[in-house]
C-alpha cells in the first residue's frame, strides 16, 4: 500500500499534520509507538492560545480527536528504518513495511535528564524544563535553575521576573553563558550563582520543596526551594532522519527551509526535531500546519 503522506511522530505537531493533511484528503497514515508526545508529561500548559489553561495530556487528546474526524490511520509502532527509493518512502517496522509519497518527520526532542532521585517523580510537581512554559506558576517563590549555557542564563532571567530568589547551579567553575548573558544574569540582584555543585536528588512532598547538592552551601548540602528547572540541554529524536539521508545541523537536528522542506524532495519536517529556534508546543503545531501544506503542493505539482 502506498499512502500520500506518512507522518512519523505522534506528537501535537504529527497530530496536527495529519489532521490538516486528512482536510486536504490525503492518504494519510501517522506512524508513532506512543501518541501524544512531551505535553503527555509536562503537566499543565498556560501559554497555548485559546486555553487559559489546559493539561498537556488533554491538549494532545482533542488534537488526536481533530485529527481523527478525517480518514487519517494510526499505526502504534515504532520505525525502525527509512530510506527513499525512486519517488517513494520506504518505511519498515519489523517484519512489515509500507510506501508513501512523502514524509512529515515529527519525532520531536526531548530534554537531557539529570537522572537523579526525584526528577521523575516530581516531573509537573516542581520538576520543569521550560520557564516560559512554567515560570509563571511561581511568583514570589523561590527556584533553581540548573546548567550554565546559554539556554540556562536566558531561563534564569525568565525565572526571575516571577520569583523572590533564583539559584543557578552550575557544576563548573563559572557559567559558560555568552558575554551579554552572563553580565545579565550576574548583575540581576535576584540571581544567585553556586557553583562547583550537582544537584543529587530532589526532594519533597506532594510537590518539591528541596533539592540536595554533592557540597554544602551556606553549610548545609540542602537548599530549600519550590521549583527547579533543568537547561543542561536538548536532543532531537533525529536519528532514523539522518540515517535517511536528511541534512542535520551539528545538535542534530533536521534543517529544514521555511517552508519545512529538507534536503531530500518530499521529506518535511516539523517541531522540536527541527533546527527552528523555539521549543514549544504551538511552535511545533504551526511547524505541522506548513509540512502539510508543503507536502500538498509538493504531491499537486507531481500529479
Amino acid at each position: 500500500m502506498t499512502y500520500d503522506v506518512a507522518i512519523i511522530g505522534g506528537g501535537v505537531g504529527g497530530l496536527s499534520a495529519a489532521m490538516y493533511c486528512g482536510r486536504f484528503g490525503l492518504k494519510t497514515v501517522v506512524i508513532a509507538e506512543k501518541r501524544g508526545g512531551t505535553v503527555m508529561i509536562i503537566g499543565d500548559i498556560h501559554n497555548y492560545p485559546g486555553f487559559k489553561e489546559i493539561n498537556g495530556m488533554e491538549l494532545a487528546q482533542k488534537i488526536e480527536e481533530h485529527a481523527k474526524e478525517y480518514e487519517v490511520e494510526f499505526i502504534d509502532r515504532r520505525v525502525d528504518s527509512l530510506e527513499k527509493k525512486g519517488d517513494e518512502f520506504i518505511i519498515t517496522m519489523g517484519e512489515d513495511t509500507i510506501k508513501s509519497k512523502t514524509v512529515i518527520f515529527a519525532t520531536g526532542g526531548d530534554w537531557k535528564k539529570l537522572g537523579v532521585p526525584g526528577e521523575k517523580e516530581y516531573l509537573g510537581k516542581g520538576v520543569h524544563y521550560c520557564a516560559v512554559c512554567d515560570g509563571a506558576l511561581y511568583k514570589g517563590k523561590t527556584l533553581g535553575i540548573v546548567g550554565g549555557a546559554n539556554a540556562a542564563a536566558k531561563e534564569a532571567m525568565i525565572l526571575a521576573e516571577y520569583a523572590d530568589k533564583v539559584y543557578m547551579i552550575y557544576r563548573q567553575d563559572e557559567i559558560r553563558a555568552e558575554h551579554h548573558y552572563k553580565q545579565l544574569v550576574e548583575k540581576n540582584p535576584k540571581i544567585e550563582i553556586i557553583t562547583n555543585a550537582k544537584v543529587t536528588e530532589i526532594k519533597g512532598e506532594k510537590f518539591v520543596n528541596r533539592v540536595i547538592l554533592d557540597k554544602e552551601h551556606e553549610g548545609s548540602k540542602e537548599l530549600a526551594m519550590d521549583g527547579i528547572f533543568i537547561a543542561i540541554g536538548h536532543v532531537s529524536v533525529s536519528e532514523l532522519a539522518g540515517e535517511a539521508g536528511v541534512k542535520l545541523n551539528k545538535e542534530g537536528e533536521v534543517i529544514t527551509d521555511i517552508e519545512m522542506q529538507t534536503n531530500i524532495p518530499g521529506f518535511f519536517a516539523a517541531g522540536d526535531v527541527t533546527n527552528q529556534k523555539y521549543k514549544q508546543a504551538i511552535v511545533a503545531v504551526g511547524e505541522a500546519v506548513i509540512a502539510a501544506h508543503s507536502a500538498y503542493y509538493f504531491l499537486k505539482q507531481k500529479s
